[in-house]
This record gives C-alpha cells, sequence and structure tokens, in this order.
C-alpha cells in the first residue's frame, strides 16, 4: 500500500520511513509530493498546527486517491508566549529561511536569563484515507532554548534547542536517537495504528 507524505522534505520522508521499519510495520511504501502529479497545494493559514495539518493531508487525499499524512509543525517559546508557533517557518518574514528564523529567535531571548528559556517543539500529523477516515495527533518535545546554535543535524531550530534530559542540542543528536525522542517521532508513532489498520485492510 502507497502512503503519500504531502511533504517535499527528504528528512521528514526519511523519518517516517525509519520509524515503519524500527517499528516492524511493513507493507506501505511512503512516497512524497514529487513522487506524485503536482496538484494545487492550500496555503497555511490555520491559526493551528491541526488545522494547518489537516488541510494538507485533505487536498493530499483529494488530488491523489492515497492515504495521505501530513504535518504542521513548529517551536513554542515560553518568553514568546508560544510563539513562533505556527509560524515557526516564517518567524523572520521569509519563509523556510531557518537561518534567518533562528537568528531572530536568539535575537528575541537575548536578555531573556536561562530559568526562563523553556520550550517546546510541537508537532500536529493528519491522516486522510478512504471511508471518511481522519486521525489527527499532536506531539510535543519540552527543552530549553540554547544561546549558541550547535550541531549540523537536523534542521529549523534543531541547533538552539536543548531536549530535556540532553546536555546537547536536538542538532547534534544522531537521525535514530531524534525519531525516538522527537515531537515530530511521537506523532507518527501515534498514527502508526491507523497506518497498521489500513495496511491490513487493503
Amino acid at each position: 500500500m502507497k502512503v503519500l507524505l504531502a511533504s517535499r522534505n527528504a528528512k521528514k520522508l526519511g523519518e517516517l520511513r525509519r520509524i515503519l521499519v524500527a517499528e516492524g510495520l511493513s507493507g506501505i511504501e511512503v512516497v512524497g509530493l514529487a513522487d506524485v502529479p503536482e496538484f494545487p497545494e492550500a496555503p497555511e493559514t490555520d491559526p493551528t498546527f491541526e488545522g494547518n495539518a489537516l488541510a494538507k493531508a485533505r487536498d493530499a487525499f483529494a488530488a491523489t486517491g492515497l492515504p495521505a499524512v501530513a504535518d504542521d509543525s513548529g517551536i513554542e517559546v515560553d518568553a514568546l508566549n508560544g510563539m513562533p508557533g505556527v509560524l515557526s517557518a516564517r518567524w523572520s518574514g521569509a519563509h523556510g529561511n531557518d537561518a534567518a528564523n533562528l537568528q531572530l529567535v536568539l535575537g528575541q531571548l537575548r536578555d531573556v536569563p536561562d530559568e526562563r528559556r523553556g520550550g517546546a517543539f510541537v508537532c500536529t500529523a493528519a491522516l486522510v484515507a478512504a471511508d471518511g477516515v481522519e486521525v489527527v495527533v499532536r506531539g510535543e518535545w519540552r527543552g530549553t532554548i540554547r544561546r549558541e546554535p550547535a550541531g549540523t543535524n537536523g534542521f529549523g531550530y534543531d541547533p538552539i534547542f536543548q531536549p530535556e534530559g540532553q546536555d546537547v542540542t536536538s542538532a547534534e543528536l544522531s537521525p535514530e536517537d531524534k525519531d525516538k525522542l522527537s515531537h515530530r517521532g511521537r506523532a507518527l508513532r501515534l498514527l502508526l495504528p491507523h497506518l497498521r489498520e489500513l495496511a491490513q485492510g487493503r
């Protein structure tokens, strides 16, 4: 059974594929947006992670007929009242400019003391499939915001996020360790029972 991950991000595709293998879930081939004919993608205008993920999954399923998984994720910084949140990818004004987004957050937190630099990565994942199947799940990964970036694994805010219980940033973790701990890994694992049901009923 093919499952469409509504993303062109090769790292997200790799992550879902690794999780399926690690959990022993066979019979599913994960494909990305680059593997299907192009279709109009609605902009992410919902004020919640849940709404954006569900809209993307619905669009992908409607356009392709494949069971579709989509996610919306970002970082919520306590000292910024939960922002950037759904605006994480375009916090600096230009969508996907990881370096500018990261530097803006660091600048905004420059005078914030260490004990108030908490935050969380959040990922909401949605699955939409035939027969009215719609599932939305949420994973969170708490930690603190470092003062300087470190590490080259991952993307986005990974180099300044130090997960609880770790002495390194999420950009310094191996892909396998990150899969086990991360917000996206947690959310995708919550979808596994539903993917397993789809695979068994194909």
